[in-house]
């Protein structure tokens, strides 16, 4: 089967880009209307996938919706693939009355429902066929919502992890001395904003837990030296000289590969970490809570460790566990790196992409 698509996005990231190469490469017949600032850009134009420039401001974003109804008059497409909310509903304003089918994408649980307007510009439209989620847990949230008797057609939402390959994770891991970490230190690594679903708080006092005279240092990346309420929280913990806020890096996965274990303790709306998969790519064992898609991603005691939300004893707990058994750390961490290899790669990405396009043409309804 032959088709034309037409995927939306912004600042496309790596998985999304190798995504649109994939599928460009197993034939089908791709355009990309994306943010040229992309860090991404310049690989998806050098493999030959056809770029248009388009950067959305927001859901009204009327001179993009004017770009993508001229792109529809210079082009006829199948399917219109939206990788946000802005690309989605302005995807649906401008291609009112074309014959094209309408899927979306979701990476994250939440900020969606019957009540809200904003969701019927864009994932409860009519006229969008499927949403794409990036993990069950997403999937399942959007069959969760209801209202009186109304309630989401159950073959709408569905589920394609957004895969990783290893081979993209190549750069040696990173010298954590340039921290002003020890080398014999056990590091425990953080990467992303303190949003108040990451749980952050909670890896500091865990902290307070752990025996201080133990090697134990803690690396957090991200936007995070501007955050005063979490450098008050720092300054009163005994391992305030042990915690280290490194910044904003491009080079987090190499980072993360050079620690002991990876932390993420969110606390809810988590859809599938995209810094949990990178430390695990490099074989660093995750510890994780039970709470979106991290129990899809990390199998607990087997490619790491899942323990329960809002719970520092159970974080310090886990730490503790790889800190006191090397052997489980590096077993837990080559697991791991086999998990993503295995089950969460681009090459799957690309092929239940792909039967999700023949599914959605070939059906009358979508």
């Amino acid at each position: 089967m032959t088709y034309r698509v037409l995927c939306i996005t912004d600042k496309s990231d790596l998985p999304e880009t190798e995504l649109f190469i994939g599928l460009k490469n197993t034939g089908v017949d791709i355009e990309v209307m994306c943010n040229p600032d992309g860090k991404h850009y310049g690989r998806l134009r050098q493999s030959g996938v056809p770029a248009i420039d388009l950067v959305l401001k927001n859901r009204l974003d009327f001179a993009g919706v004017r770009r993508i109804k001229a792109q529809l008059k210079i082009k006829s497409y199948d399917i219109l693939y939206c990788f946000n909310n802005p690309a989605a509903a302005t995807a649906l304003m401008a291609s009112r009355g074309e014959p094209c089918k309408i899927i979306t994408y979701r990476g994250v649980a939440g900020n969606v429902g019957f009540l809200s307007p904003g969701s019927w510009m864009t994932h409860l439209h009519p006229r969008v066929k499927r949403i794409v989620c990036v993990s069950n847990s997403v999937k399942s949230y959007f069959l969760s919502l209801h209202f009186l008797w109304f309630r989401l057609n159950p073959q709408k939402p569905v589920t394609i992890y957004k895969g990783h390959d290893l081979s993209w994770y190549g750069d040696p891991p990173a010298d954590l001395n340039q921290f002003g970490i020890p080398n014999n230190a056990f590091v425990i690594g953080f990467a992303g904003r303190n949003r108040p679903n990451r749980g952050l708080n909670y890896i500091v006092d865990a902290a307070k837990l752990l025996p201080e005279d133990a090697p134990i240092h803690f690396l957090f990346l991200g936007k995070l030296t501007d955050d005063m309420k979490l450098r008050q929280q720092i300054d009163q913990s005994p391992y305030r000289d042990r915690i280290h806020l490194a910044g904003f890096r491009n080079d987090a996965p190499a980072i993360a590969g050079a620690c002991d274990t990876f932390i993420l303790p969110s606390v809810f709306k988590e859809g599938l970490s995209r810094a949990v998969i990178e430390a695990m790519a490099y074989g660093t064992p995750p510890i994780v809570t039970n709470i979106g898609g991290h129990p899809e991603l990390v199998i607990h005691n087997e490619s790491g460790l899942v323990v329960p939300p809002k719970d520092p004893a159970a974080i310090s707990a886990a730490i503790l566990d790889f800190y006191h058994d090397p052997a489980k750390k590096k077993r837990l961490g080559e697991n791991a790196r086999i998990r993503i290899k295995t089950r969460f790669n681009i090459k799957s990405t690309v092929a239940d992409t792909r039967r999700l396009f023949e599914e959605v043409l070939s059906s009358p309804s979508g």
